[in-house]
């Protein structure tokens, strides 16, 4: 009998003991499958999430910031313990104490399967950390394998702080927040360390499932999560009685409940400036390294001089659209049952319109409630003051019709609020309508010796159409062009007072006849070149650009970064190419610096995330930087190595002749500075496009004014229109930045001239005819010769007087550059002419 007993209990230990290795060979086989071809976990030893890329300005302010992925990489030395309290109270208690995975947690999943229930995870923070970095988050047996292999794993390659470190800056915890410390900015607008533990807490309830436990709409769902987080790191030590009993009390309060102004209340509004930069680093990272490479960028604005920049292209628009245009208003509209309910400002918030409009005061979104004959009453978003919010029928003075043709109740307005003096000073005056014009344009200001843009305004409203207009827009530049002819005949051996014949020109172009003209319609017989450009005269230009040659004045244009590849079409002297306003003030920049290459730059320094530069704009070498003092008096000396585009003699004399277009030129009645300023106007055929672009000895200044589908502007002229602009800013400009005379470069010397004639006159004379033309030393110039491009007279043309005080009138007889006797008559019968050439 104890034989048999013997017998049976030791089959049956045979058994289990056999039953015991064939699940363990089992159990090791499955893993050995599953284990083979398995990520390696060495790669997470060195992290590198993506992380937010941030723009700060000069002075180190924040000013944006890029991520798909919004994240702030955080050491784990870094992290406090209350954070990592609360979220291991919250996800995996044992985390210190097992090996990578929870067998009791599996336990009790495997039971609950077993039932009928869901299949849940029971995933400790290491199988997590597994699941989102290496593994995808499928449900499945096949999944929960490979994480615990690989949670094993992991525990024996990183400590767990390390492994906590991963975890907490990994996880996704709602609002597009991505690691403890951007939720904590998110959700409080704090740091880690300002953490109290019931904010800790309610951080570590959102990985569960962050949609569900959004602190407004889910509150007291989020409220019981919370608390029973700070009840797990009570009994697990970390909290004290009181500590505990006190937390739950809290309300949820968070960002998203207005408890706390939003971190990026601090920040500017994006606008044209930074969104450039994202799209030039994009294209020269790579939207990854961009979006996601935690890049540290130092912009090269100046916040004062772009907030400038902003108010006087907004203000020359306005005025355009307000003195031209009827009422628009934005186009969009609530339902009117809304102002009755009280539930209008929800409504409203849902309306896509412009909220980045400072122009004297700041634009509000309003809408219209009750309309009468004399006002109409509105209800402005954020409720500001003063009350009430009336608008009277003067303040509709400028467009045609009744309040009542032009509103219907629930229309959504812009209004600004009119005060007795500039901006918000003095006496609030009455609220006033106002409409996001449709006239657009681009403003762009820039350091003449560094490249560096100060400012740059892609339009009237960011928000409005985040079209960049100064870098994305491609526009006819018309007459702002025509330095670039100049600029290509003074290298050729013209100067300033070289004689070219300003008469009528017939061009065959093979489908028709292209005649240019003046904008006066005039032409004014022998002129030098300085009273060509000037007065900005079509028929000169074109023959002085068939004198030199259009494939020398592509060729020009294109080492200033004009263009690309520009067509040698004679219409092209006179700006019928498009470029932009960006690779426009670029060139002109190189004029003012006398005539070395500068590159326009929105950005001065690039950090990866561990600081290492990685791009630097200027490279210019400092020789005196790293002494530890000069002698009193002297500044460190820094050298340039900058390519010279044009010599510097042909700079200067270009610049010269240049401001004579500011003093008494095409842009004299706009653009009047405390310093030396130089210029050009440029206004396309038909006033599609208007330009002005202008500089002083340190800055340079363009702008262009024109629908985007572009139309006739209806007389406006760049000087009259854009010169505006430039005059405001640069007003402001110089106050900050000084200016002086234009730099004299060696190696050449004064010759008296009259700037009518092109006479030469003695040292002493005087008088408004007299200019002082810079010539090269052993460069004496010649007399009497005109140049007329190779073309004859027009026939059957109008030939029309000259302009008063600039030369007689009758006929002349001149000899041109090739020896020919050419005889300008007084008059001649009017035949046809077209209007061809761009002024």
């Amino acid at each position: 009998m104890t034989r048999f007993i013997l017998g049976f209990f030791g089959a049956i230990f045979s058994w289990l003991t056999l039953g015991a290795f064939m699940a363990a060979l089992g159990i090791g086989g499955i893993f050995w499958m599953y284990g083979r071809d398995l990520p390696s976990t060495e790669q997470l030893e060195n992290y590198q999430p993506p992380t937010i890329s941030r723009i700060y300005s000069g002075e180190g302010q924040l000013m944006d910031e890029f991520a798909r992925e919004r994240r702030l990489y955080t050491p784990p030395e870094q992290i406090p313990e209350l954070v990592k309290h609360a979220f291991i109270s919250a996800e995996d208690k044992n985390f210190y104490s097992h090996k990578g995975y929870d067998p009791r947690g599996m336990l009790a999943a495997a039971i609950e399967a077993a039932r009928g229930g869901r299949l849940r995870g029971a995933s400790t923070i290491t199988q997590q950390v597994m699941k989102n970095f290496l593994l995808s988050s499928d449900r499945s047996a096949e999944r929960k394998i490979k994480e615990l292999i690989l949670a094993s794993r992991l525990e024996k390659t990183l400590n767990k702080e390390d492994i906590l470190a991963l975890y907490l800056n990994e996880i996704f915890l709602g609002q597009n927040s991505f690691g403890v410390t951007a939720a904590a900015q998110t959700y409080f607008n704090k740091t880690l360390d300002e953490l109290a533990p019931h904010e800790a807490a309610m951080l570590a309830a959102m990985p569960k499932a962050p949609s569900d436990y959004h602190p407004v709409r889910n509150e007291e769902r989020l409220m019981n999560r919370r608390n029973f987080i700070l009840k797990e790191m009570y009994e697990n030590g970390y909290l004290t009685e009181a500590e505990y009993l006190a937390e739950r009390e809290e309300p949820i309060r968070s960002v998203q409940g207005d408890d706390f102004e939003s971190f990026r209340s601090a920040m500017p509004r994006r606008d044209y400036f930074t969104d450039e930069i994202r799209r030039q680093l994009s294209r020269d990272f790579g939207e990854e390294e961009f979006f996601g490479g935690g890049l540290s960028i130092r912009a090269t604005v100046d916040p004062e001089m772009q907030d400038v920049a902003a108010w006087s292209l907004r203000k020359a628009l306005e005025d355009y659209d307000r003195s031209r245009s009827g009422w628009r208003g934005t186009g969009k509209s609530i339902d009117p049952a809304t102002l009755d309910d009280g539930t209008w400002e929800e409504a409203l918030a849902e309306v896509r319109v412009a909220r980045d409009i400072v122009l004297e005061t700041e634009w509000h979104v309003a809408v219209v409630d009750q309309i009468g004959d004399q006002e109409m009453t509105i209800k402005i978003e954020g409720n500001p003051e003063p009350k009430p919010w009336v608008i009277p029928r003067s303040d509709t003075s400028w467009f045609s019709g009744s309040l009542k043709e032009n509103f219907e109740r629930g229309d959504v307005v812009h209004v600004r609020a009119i005060t007795s003096g500039e901006g918000n000073e003095g006496e609030f005056v009455r609220w006033s309508l106002r409409q996001v014009p449709q006239v657009q344009g681009a403003f762009m200001a820039m350091d003449v010796n560094t490249g560096r843009v100060l400012a740059m305004q892609g339009g009237f409203s960011y928000e409005n159409s985040t079209f960049n207009r100064a870098t994305q827009a491609t526009r006819q530049p018309g007459s702002s062009f025509k330095p670039f002819v100049y600029a290509a005949a003074l290298s050729t051996g013209f100067s300033p007072a070289s004689i070219i014949i300003d008469a009528p020109i017939e061009i065959d172009t093979g489908n028709e006849i292209w005649r240019p003209k003046n904008a006066s319609n005039q032409f004014y017989g022998p002129t030098p070149l300085r009273t060509g450009i000037e007065r900005s005269r079509n028929l000169m230009t074109v023959r002085l650009a068939q004198e030199i040659g259009m494939h020398t004045v592509a060729r020009y244009a294109e080492r200033f970064g004009v263009y690309d590849d520009l067509d040698p079409y004679l219409a092209n002297a006179l700006g019928s190419a498009e470029t932009t306003l960006f690779k426009m003030v670029g060139a002109y920049a190189m004029f003012a610096n006398g005539g070395e290459r500068v590159e326009p730059t929105l950005v001065d320094r690039v950090q990866d995330r561990w600081g290492r530069t990685i791009y630097r704009h200027d490279q210019r070498n400092c020789e005196d930087c790293k002494a530890a003092r000069l002698p009193a008096g002297e500044a460190p000396e820094i050298t340039s190595n900058r390519e010279r585009v044009m010599d510097a003699i042909t700079a200067y004399q270009l610049t010269s002749m240049m401001q004579g277009v500011v003093q008494r030129g095409t842009a004299s009645g706009a653009v009047s500075l405390p310093v030396p300023t130089a210029g050009k106007t440029g206004t396309t055929n038909d006033s599609k496009d208007v330009w002005f672009i202008g500089f002083t000895s340190n800055v340079v200044a363009g702008c262009y004014i024109g629908f985007d589908r572009p139309k006739p502007l209806g007389g406006a002229s760049g000087g009259g229109t854009c010169g505006p602009v430039f005059q405001r800013f640069m007003t402001e400009a110089v106050k900050k930045y000084g200016g002086g005379k234009f730099k004299l470069p060696p190696g050449g010397h004064f010759v008296k001239i009259d700037r009518f004639s092109g006479a030469r006159l003695p040292d002493a004379a005087s008088g408004p005819n007299v200019v002082a033309e810079y010539f090269r030393d052993g460069e004496e110039p010649v007399f009497g010769i005109v140049f007329d491009g190779g073309f004859a007279m027009g026939s059957n043309l109008p030939l029309f007087g000259r302009e008063d005080g600039e030369a007689g009138d009758g006929t002349q007889q001149v000899t041109t550059s090739t020896g020919e006797t050419v005889v300008i008559p007084d008059k001649a019968n009017f035949g046809a002419l077209s209007s061809g050439g761009l002024y």
